[in-house]
């Protein structure tokens, strides 16, 4: 039998060749797509035109992608992290499924439970929503004056925040004032400049480092009153 340190190895080896390999394949199909629709219908993209759009958001964006890069890929693992930045919608979908099934198993970050668990979970969400989107297809036009009803559209206005703020709670009852604090310092600078509203995942950063600055100043405080007792 196979030890489970070398199984594990050779299993982590094959999913970085695999991931790698499968990302390169999606980077040059969605940026050789334009070019190819140019070149059948006659007519190819200003690449000027797209640099300077590109400059417009590409820094912001830059950014934001580090961010989640360096945020999501320890809680996803490798195979988890590979299959969730290809197929995309991680937010609103594969972060949310991973860490309610990690919970669920009781697997820690890092670990090769995690691995495993991460990628199934995100697989699964993958294979779910191919088809929800084909049903969706399928269904849309007969189901498109119910779904352009007026009395509809604030629920779907809403989907994100009502998922994320259940999803929050569970981590926030941990330590509701240890919460609040970030919330509040972010609702209030929203509030004074709505143009931030824009920038929501470059908020992410200074709203982090409230949060870790916190809690290291109470495990400061805890490691002080334990040394006093």
């Amino acid at each position: 039998m196979m030890d489970k340190k070398v199984a594990y190895e050779a299993y982590m080896k094959t999913t970085h060749r695999l991931g790698r390999i499968v990302s390169v394949l999606t980077l040059i199909l969605l940026l050789g797509a334009p070019f190819v629709i140019g070149s059948l219908l006659g007519t190819m993209p200003d690449l000027g035109a797209a640099a300077r759009g590109f400059l417009s958001v590409g820094l912001v964006w830059t950014v934001s992608s580090i961010v989640e890069y360096l945020v999501y890929t320890p809680m996803l693992g490798a195979g988890g992290s590979y299959l969730a930045f290809i197929t995309g919608n991680l937010i609103n979908m594969k972060i949310p499924c991973a860490m309610n099934a990690r919970e669920l198993v009781g697997a820690k970050t890092g670990t090769a439970e995690n691995e495993v668990i991460s990628t199934l979970s995100i697989a699964t969400s993958s294979l779910v929503t191919i088809v929800v989107l084909a049903l969706g297809v399928l269904g849309m036009i007969p189901l498109r004056p119910v779904l352009e009803s007026p009395a509809l559209q604030p629920a779907f206005a809403n989907v994100v925040p009502a998922l994320f703020g259940a999803m929050a709670y569970k981590y926030f009852r941990k330590d509701i004032r240890l919460a609040l604090v970030p919330l509040c310092i972010m609702s209030l600078l929203f509030m004074f400049v709505p143009s931030l509203t824009a920038s929501t995942s470059f908020m992410i950063i200074p709203a982090g480092a409230i949060a870790i600055g916190l809690s290291w100043l109470k495990y400061r405080k805890g490691l002080k009153e334990a040394a006093r007792k």
